[in-house]
């Protein structure tokens, strides 16, 4: 599968499946170290953290809890800069270690809403987890503290990425030809 076809755009593969996984083990790692002996509460953003979150929960090996939250940002192949909360965390955030997942940080938009939002909850920290990142489109100053893959502003679809509904369920991840 090297040249995929998503409604009106080509894409090609760029981060295979084995590669994905190798990083998202050593995330988990790196969680697990800077998180021992808490109870870290995870909170991955739908929809297109879910397979990302899903790899990297079977991965830790600690107590910790997760509650999904649902924001929207983009719509087709674009960044609105504005995060629209859908669904919000319910559980108690208050001195804890929350850990929001993602599955890409571009601009940093959803992730510096997400963290306004919680401040407001006292938790003890806010470390932020996405799979992509983007380094020249990021707008914040907030860090990302653990990444799996560095990568140019290109749309990417696949691994729960999607371009209009399509393109989460790929295994590996794909960059738009044109």
């Amino acid at each position: 599968m090297g040249i995929i076809k998503i409604h009106d755009k080509n894409f090609k593969k760029s981060i295979s499946e084995e590669e994905i996984l190798q990083r998202v083990a050593a995330i988990a790692r790196e969680i697990e170290a800077d998180c021992k002996y808490q109870n870290p509460l995870f909170l991955p953003v739908l929809n297109g953290s879910f397979m990302f979150t899903s790899d990297l929960m079977k991965e830790i090996d600690m107590n910790c809890e997760m509650q999904f939250v649902k924001v929207k940002s983009y719509t087709g192949m674009h960044s609105t800069q504005q995060v629209k909360t859908l669904i919000g965390a319910d559980m108690a955030v208050s001195g804890r270690t929350v850990i929001i997942i993602e599955d890409i940080v571009d601009t940093g938009a959803t992730i510096k809403e997400l963290v306004n939002q919680l401040h407001h909850l006292n938790p003890n920290e806010i470390k932020i987890c996405s799979l992509l990142f983007k380094p020249t489109k990021y707008k914040g100053d907030l860090k990302v503290d653990y990444y799996g893959f560095e990568i140019p502003d290109d749309f990417v679809i696949g691994y729960g990425l999607d371009y209009n509904g399509l393109g989460r369920n790929l295994r590996h991840i794909y960059t738009v030809t044109e």
